[in-house]
């Protein structure tokens, strides 16, 4: 027999849930290295202008259809128009392709807070050897069962006493830590011309590029078009004001990513700026190397992979949750065994992920290693099509009226307007574009590049 659904307490236990999954390594991590290599302060402008527009309009949307529906989104969509319950399966699979990738990842943070409270700080700050040693062994397995067996478990306790309470402890510290470190770099001679990199728009550097690689960054740190928002809408009380909660959200999300740019890349410019044009590997190569050169650096590498371990968390969890709730919903299974289930399938994908790098670095698709390959189908094409197609079917079938009901339940939705050319015409043509370029760029067709930083 089912069991009865799930709900959040009220609006600060949504609120801090839908932000923990919205805040992950795509803030922490992805940010920081997209705004040093797109322009610094012109693509945090644009960044933000389009989290305050496209972004909100989205969540708002996937939100409201999720409180409406009252179901995960593999049913929601074929709820609100069968024609379109293919966009259910389709945003089902965002998630499950996502999080065995994301948790191998969450696997390597792990592993390296624990190597810098074991005083391993300096060895981590040997350069690309250390990572690349790691990451081609059978390491990354261990850590890896690590991570994803502690996202297993706070989603089997359920979504008051494991996600909402996890939450409101996580989320909270995450903001500290980040502000503490920010404010710490900030201090360190030298870094204030990083800030000024960050902060200043140079509109010299606004190029197309900048735009497009904003948007993308929308999609991976806001949680749009994987399932997740629709989820978490469905467990959320009538009773609680969508748009003011979207908007806190958003300002949570967006706040996190600022600062975390302020911690990272002032620290950077410290140390060598070139670097800056690590990319991924900022994280992992340059950063230790950073924290090695900084005083007091192993107590603020300490206090910083356990932020990501922090942000990483309740972002993977959100994942597992928005899985195992289209598993209860669709095949009536309890919450345990749909987690157990959901477990194993991502130890049968996860284990030949971790191993990607290393034993079964053979395998490849589309010339991508597995872990690559899957962050570029979902990232690169699910989430930019589901978002398109939700675009289509609320704008010109299920009409923007249906999701106007939904959010002026609480009073007045201020934001009509801006929800109703998003929706019907900017974002369509916004996801296309993303769309296009992101494979023109991953086929070598064309090249998105970056910015030169001065030294």
């Amino acid at each position: 027999m089912a069991e009865k659904r799930s709900s959040f307490t009220g609006k600060i236990g949504f609120v801090l849930a839908a932000a923990g999954s919205a805040v992950g390594l795509g803030n922490i991590w992805r940010f920081p290295y997209l705004a040093a290599k797109y322009g610094g302060g012109i693509f945090l402008l644009v960044y933000i202008i389009l989290a305050v527009t496209f972004g909100f309009a989205l969540m708002v949307t996937e939100i409201a259809i999720g409180r409406k529906t009252g179901t995960s989104a593999i049913n929601a969509f074929k709820t609100l128009d069968k024609r379109f319950s293919f966009l259910g399966w389709m945003a089902a699979l965002v998630p499950a392709i996502i999080l065995p990738y994301y948790s191998v990842i969450g696997g390597w943070v792990t592993k390296y807070l624990v190597g810098f409270v074991s005083g391993q700080s300096k060895t981590m700050a040997s350069g690309d050897s250390y990572f690349d040693n790691f990451i081609s062994g059978t390491a990354p397995v261990f850590w890896f069962l690590i991570f994803m067996a502690l996202t297993a478990l706070i989603v089997l306790l359920g979504v008051e006493k494991g996600i909402e309470r996890v939450s409101k402890i996580m989320m909270p510290v995450l903001v500290l830590l980040t502000l503490g470190i920010a404010i710490y770099v900030m201090t360190i001679p030298g870094a204030m011309k990083g800030v000024i990199y960050y902060i200043k728009p140079n509109f010299s550097n606004f190029r197309v590029e900048t735009v497009l690689a904003a948007m993308g960054q929308l999609f991976y740190s806001m949680s749009l078009a994987m399932g997740i928002m629709i989820t978490y809408g469905s467990y959320m009380k009538k009773e609680v004001n969508i748009e003011k909660s979207v908007r806190q959200i958003s300002l949570f999300d967006t706040g996190i990513a600022f600062l975390a740019g302020l911690m990272i890349i002032p620290a950077v410019f410290v140390s060598d700026n070139a670097t800056l044009n690590k990319g991924p590997g900022l994280m992992f190569v340059t950063l230790p190397e950073v924290f090695n050169s900084m005083p007091g650096g192993t107590i603020i590498g300490i206090l910083f992979f356990l932020l990501v371990i922090f942000a990483a968390l309740t972002s993977s969890i959100s994942l597992m949750e928005t899985i195992v709730s289209i598993v209860c919903d669709k095949f009536k299974l309890s919450r345990r065994l749909s987690c157990f289930a959901v477990f194993l399938f991502c130890l049968i994908i996860g284990v030949p992920t971790a191993l990607g790098y290393g034993s079964l670095d053979f395998i490849k698709i589309v010339g991508m290693q597995l872990l690559d390959f899957f962050d570029f189908i979902s990232n690169s094409v699910l989430m930019p099509i589901v978002a398109l197609i939700t675009c289509i079917l609320i704008g010109y079938f299920v009409k923007p009226s249906k999701i106007y009901e939904e959010i002026e339940i609480n009073g007045s939705f201020k934001s009509k307007p801006l929800l109703n050319i998003m929706i019907k015409y900017a974002a369509p043509i916004f996801i296309v574009a993303i769309l296009i370029f992101s494979l023109l760029e991953v086929f070598g067709i064309i090249e998105l590049a970056p910015i030169l930083i001065e030294k």
